[in-house]
């Protein structure tokens, strides 16, 4: 594979792409035209048929997600895009709304059109205050070409879209937690069932998607099934954006068939910086067990990455070289999932904040080998008994690390950090202080 496929991607370069103007003069809300000349349950059947997957980390089928609601009850039922981009190492929805939010919005307006929804909302991270602005202006032009708003395009269809800018928590990128935050509640995982599809928004039926899934319906329309099952694998269908960051020469959003390899988008994004060696990556974001060197050739699809004992999540991928201490960054991303837990059950409330105390302390070389064993217990402990995703996720990078880097945890009991003397210098890429950590 050498060729990226510009899809989602296909116009950021193009002049001020933000814009209606833009998005028209490529095509734009051609596909929500066609979408409303259809019958509902055909664009339903056509998103299944596509073999669309969740873009947001889990991979859920879209369209049998959509097939989830209950039949029509005369009352309202809604969209709700999740936007709270908030993994570690995740960054492809933040600069897609910003350069092409147009695509998102008509994305919302045909899946709307699709499940029944006269009332949507995109639920964005506050912080980024930027893509906030950017959106808001988007939807007022969409209301103001009549892609939004009343009888759209004389179709009967009525749809507003509400923006809604959250607090910024990360627990809110949890479904239920994003519902109870988008109601006015504290953002917490609800229990399930019941299931947002039966009671979700306002307990009312409600399907939660994430930008990039919605973002992928109107090509999907416009260009044809056939056209999106081509592309991917058998099981994992169509195109998706994967964020390089890290040790590479060219970090960055490449768009690109799933089931492409690290080994090729490594040469697409100019390879490892300075020409290092690989030490380890996620695929998926830090809430994914971490991969080395030997899964460089893994075709990065659901099926393939969960075969190798990860997940592909939100194909975040954050590239390592050797100069690395994976203790060191292990303990990072702990800190973070301790200080965004929201307390609500008591394995990963308690479980992470112990998790990052034993980190630090073997971090500093204050260690035991007991405590590399208390880290696995205590990641079991944690592991399918916290209320939601958070705590599952907090384990992985521990427990993947300590599977292809026992030695280094062992080293760091047996004489401190190797790489420590040298920690400024090493992000700044001395070679000099990369030789001294090294010898």
């Amino acid at each position: 594979m050498t060729d990226l496929t510009p899809v989602l991607s296909a116009t950021w370069d193009a002049k001020e792409s933000w814009t209606l103007d833009t998005y028209t003069d490529h095509g734009g809300y051609g596909a929500l035209k066609k979408a409303l000349g259809m019958a509902p349950g055909d664009l339903i059947q056509a998103v299944k048929d596509s073999g669309l997957r969740g873009r947001g980390g889990a991979g859920f089928p879209t369209g049998m997600k959509w097939g989830f609601l209950p039949p029509d009850d005369g009352g309202p039922r809604y969209l709700v895009v999740n936007a709270d981009e908030s993994e570690p190492g995740t960054c492809k929805d933040i600069p897609f709304m910003l350069s092409a939010p147009h695509n998102l919005i008509e994305g919302v307006a045909i899946t709307s059109f699709a499940i029944g929804c006269n009332h949507a909302f995109i639920y964005l991270r506050g912080e980024v205050t930027h893509v906030y602005r950017r959106l808001l202006q988007a939807v007022r032009e969409a209301y103001e070409a009549g892609h939004l708003g009343k009888d759209i395009h004389g179709s009967g269809f009525d749809l507003d879209v509400t923006v809604h800018a959250g607090a910024g928590a990360y627990i809110c990128g949890e479904e239920t937690a994003l519902l109870d935050s988008l109601e006015g509640r504290r953002g917490q995982p609800r229990l399930k069932p019941p299931f947002p599809a039966v009671a979700g928004l306002y307990a009312r039926p409600t399907v939660v998607n994430n930008v990039e899934s919605v973002s992928s319906v109107p090509a999907i329309i416009e260009r044809g099934v056939e056209w999106f099952t081509a592309m991917g694998t058998e099981r994992s269908k169509g195109m998706g954006l994967f964020s390089l960051s890290g040790h590479v020469e060219r970090p960055g959003q490449y768009e690109a068939p799933l089931g492409i390899t690290l080994r090729e988008l490594l040469d697409m994004a100019g390879g490892m910086r300075g020409g290092k060696k690989l030490k380890f990556w996620t695929p998926g974001g830090s809430s994914t067990p971490i991969f080395t060197d030997e899964h460089l050739d893994t075709p990065l699809d659901y099926e393939s990455v969960g075969a190798a004992g990860s997940m592909l999540g939100t194909r975040a991928l954050q590239i390592f070289d050797e100069t690395t201490c994976v203790v060191r960054a292990v303990t990072r991303w702990t800190e973070f999932y301790k200080h965004e837990s929201c307390g609500k059950c008591t394995p990963c409330r308690e479980g992470t904040y112990w998790l990052t105390q034993i980190l630090k302390r073997l971090e500093a070389g204050r260690g035991t080998g007991a405590d590399i064993q208390q880290l696995l217990d205590t990641c079991d402990s944690i592991l399918g008994r916290s209320f939601c995703a958070l705590g599952d996720g907090a384990t992985s990078s521990i427990s993947s690390a300590i599977k292809y880097f026992r030695e280094e945890f062992d080293a760091h009991v047996e004489g401190g950090c190797p790489f420590d003397h040298a920690a400024s210098a090493l992000f700044a890429y001395e070679p000099k202080a990369i030789e001294e950590a090294h010898a």
